[in-house]
């Protein structure tokens, strides 16, 4: 069996319709829409459809939201659970050939299908585990040299993103996960983070007890408005976010990143 969850903010009616189109044609069972908003509005969209699950939450973040749907899943004994952005889209079997990959490989825990921007553009959306400098100076050091050999190396463009690699950090816009490693992490997202960071986290968690594997085979297009960058009160929800990470595992002393990073790269050469 494999659930999904969306967590909706007053999301326009296209995006969503887009994405339950993809869902409807996927061979996911049972979607969860956690709304966030301020109304229920959303709730006549979807109405009448039996695989479909509707709540309406308090909005407690980005994270708390999915962890409504994922203890479900968990309840449900589910074998996958799909964390998906309401701006993604896809054509194809994405959802089925994620499930015979993590079939076949039984020791991931998490899948990530390569993400590319509506013009078939690819997004670097496979990570190191990042330090403080990583965060901090790509965002705030506006030298467009510095950022582009960062990114190179951190993002690591060099591999191609061309092969199934196995990355410390994948993108929350989609993760397909094994309900039995969530099981066993003691469920989803941390909840102290609002929003943003909380994918990061997430991953090292599984990280440290199965394989996090990015999946090029397939791909499913992503919006991205990197909300953060143009809106301040996103600004503020992301750096509190990225303070909360580096208290959680370390700023400058964190022997699993370095352990973690150079493993990765080891792997990939």
């Amino acid at each position: 069996m494999i659930t999904a969850s969306i967590v909706a903010f007053h999301t326009n009616h296209r995006d969503l319709s887009r994405l339950l189109d993809c869902v409807m044609r996927s061979s996911i069972e049972t979607l969860y829409i956690i709304d966030n908003s301020t109304n229920d509005e959303l709730r006549d969209f979807v109405k009448g459809n039996p695989r479909i699950q509707y709540i309406h939450s308090l909005n407690l973040g980005y994270g708390s939201g999915h962890n409504v749907a994922i203890k479900k899943s968990i309840e449900a004994n589910a074998d996958y659970h799909a964390v998906l952005n309401p701006d993604i889209y896809w054509d194809g079997n994405v959802i089925e050939e994620l499930e015979h990959f993590m079939d076949a490989t039984p020791g991931a825990g998490l899948a990530m299908p390569k993400i590319i921007y509506p013009n078939g553009e690819t997004q670097f959306l496979c990570k190191l585990l990042p330090t403080p400098m990583d965060l901090i100076g790509r965002r705030f050091i506006p030298v467009k040299s510095y950022q582009d050999k960062h990114d190179h190396n951190y993002e690591l463009h060099w591999t191609g993103y061309d092969k199934i690699m196995e990355v410390p950090s994948l993108s929350g816009c989609f993760m397909f996960m094994r309900v039995s490693v969530l099981r066993e992490i003691g469920g989803g997202f941390d909840e102290r983070y609002f929003m943003y960071a909380e994918d990061l986290d997430l991953c090292r968690r599984i990280g440290e007890v199965s394989k996090t594997m990015f999946f090029p085979k397939v791909s499913v297009v992503h919006e991205y408005e990197k909300g953060s960058y143009k809106n301040k009160k996103l600004l503020k929800y992301h750096i509190t976010s990225v303070i909360k990470y580096f208290n959680k595992w370390g700023w400058l002393f964190d022997s699993k990143r370095k352990e973690k990073n150079q493993y990765c790269i080891n792997s990939l050469k």
